[in-house]
This record gives C-alpha cells, sequence and structure tokens, in this order.
C-alpha cells in the first residue's frame, strides 16, 4: 500500500496527469489531494476574499473563518468527487471520503495560533477552524483499501468535541494517514522535483540526514523534509518528495526521481 499526496498546483494544472499515473499504477493506494488555489477562488466567487497568515517561522497558510470553512468543505468535495469519478469511469474501484467520514480522522481546532501582523510584529488571534489531526481510524482505512483500488481522501478532518469539521494541512494528512497504515511508501508531489540543495535535486537522505538538512532549508520545504524523517521513524518504508507534473508522476517517483527518504 503507498500514499499519494498532491499538492494544490498539481491539482489545479496537472490532475489529468496524475489520474493517468494512478491508472498505470498497478497495486493498492490512497491518494489525498489539496485543492488551496482552487478553494481561493470559489471564495472570491461567493464574494469574499480569502484570507492568509505567516507563522512566526515564515510559513504561510490558509485562515479559515466559519463562513471559509463552508466553501472549503463544498471546494474540497467537488474536487473530491471529481477525481473518484474519473478513476471509476476509466476502469478503477474508487471512493472518496473526507476525515469526517466514519470518524476516519479526528482532530482538534486550534483555538489559538501566532502570527506575524503586517509589520512584522508576532500576534495571538484566535485559531478560526484549521485543525491539528490527533488520530486516524486506520482499521477502517485498511477495510476500505481491501474493497477498493484507490481511496481518495480531503484533507479535512472531524472535531468530536466542537462537532465540526475542520481545514487541516493536506501535508499533515498525508504523513498521519501513512503513518497509521505502516505505508510501504509516501510520495508527496508538488510542483518542484525534490528537494534542492545548491540549486540540485538531492536524490537520498537517510532520516538523520533529513533532519539535518531541514535546519538547512526554507520554510515549508523543511517542515516536509522533518515529518518524512518522522513517518520513517514511525513505520513508513520511505517518503518521496517529487514533481507531479512530470509524465507518470507516481511510477517515475517510485523509480527513483525526486528525494527519498529512508
Amino acid at each position: 500500500m503507498i500514499v499519494v499526496k498532491i499538492g494544490g498546483r498539481v491539482v489545479k494544472n496537472a490532475l489529468q496527469n496524475v489520474i493517468e499515473s494512478v491508472l498505470r499504477y498497478p497495486g493498492k493506494l490512497i491518494l489525498v489531494h489539496g485543492g488551496g488555489d482552487i478553494v481561493s477562488e470559489y471564495t472570491k466567487r461567493m464574494g469574499m476574499e480569502p484570507t492568509f497568515v505567516t507563522s512566526p517561522e515564515g510559513i504561510r497558510s490558509r485562515y479559515t473563518s466559519k463562513e471559509e470553512l463552508d466553501i472549503y468543505v463544498m471546494t474540497m468535495g467537488l474536487i473530491n468527487k471529481n477525481i473518484v469519478t474519473q478513476l471509476i469511469s476509466k476502469g478503477k474501484t474508487a471512493i472518496g471520503i473526507t476525515g469526517v467520514d466514519g470518524g476516519s480522522v479526528i482532530g482538534t481546532r486550534k483555538k489559538r495560533i501566532m502570527i506575524l501582523d503586517e509589520r512584522g510584529k508576532k500576534r495571538i488571534i484566535d485559531g478560526g477552524y484549521t485543525g491539528k489531526i490527533v488520530s486516524v481510524n486506520s482499521q477502517l482505512i485498511s477495510s476500505l483499501t481491501s474493497l477498493v483500488d484507490v481511496i481518495v481522501i480531503s484533507p479535512i478532518a472531524l472535531d468530536t468535541e466542537e462537532s465540526t469539521p475542520l481545514n487541516v494541512d493536506g501535508d499533515q494528512m498525508a504523513f498521519n494517514v501513512a503513518r497509521a497504515v505502516k505505508a510501504e511508501a509516501l510520495l508527496l508531489l508538488s510542483d518542484v522535483d525534490g528537494v534542492l540543495l545548491n540549486n540540485a535535486v538531492v536524490k537520498k537522505l537517510s532520516k538523520e540526514e533529513a533532519k539535518e538538512l531541514a535546519t538547512k532549508i526554507g520554510p515549508g520545504m523543511n517542515r516536509k523534509v522533518l515529518m518524512a524523517a518522522e513517518s520513517v521513524e514511525s513505520g513508513v518504508s520511505k517518503v518521496i518528495i517529487g514533481s507531479g507534473l512530470v509524465p507518470d508522476a507516481i511510477n517515475s517517483a517510485l523509480a527513483g526521481r525526486g528525494t527519498e527518504i529512508s
């Protein structure tokens, strides 16, 4: 079993490319998708301007109000069912879920978050409806994999205490699901060819090397690399960071294109 995460820019610009790659892959897989750019488009269509905040570490992320949560859930559902429709129409058995379905992914709402304001000062604000994953029902997800070729998962978790869905980071969803099912491989496919160091793609890293490198590279990628190392420690055989824009992206990554942490 492998887990594949496709970033929002891949979803927007190269979704058909990834779907064709899924069709070529001979085994079962779990596909976690993003879609932030598309969420922003629908937010504007609904007459609202998307809001983004920057953490003290320099990571920019979507701020999700209650109104924007509704748009987020709606848009991710549209993306999810579009992917499932195409896979089934072309011969794969597939099912699309969020973490809300069956309580498969439980999260907790971030009550407060620290951001950098427009003057570069640290400020604490209400966390909105973004969340942190606390548990994954691996038994439920494993049961579904026995029934279909592909599970398509939207990055939405369930906060059972507040009875609300939550916007969770797609990478966070992919890492947590991969750890829960002890995936043979986790592929993070975005619009980059891998982890870059001195303008060259790093081909392979041990988990120790990955942790060290995470202290030397920019925000965003450093987090992916650190979480990759932690996932390997948790039982995922390997994590590959690579491009979802190349032909047959999944098999290309498994064949060595990208950066492998193992």
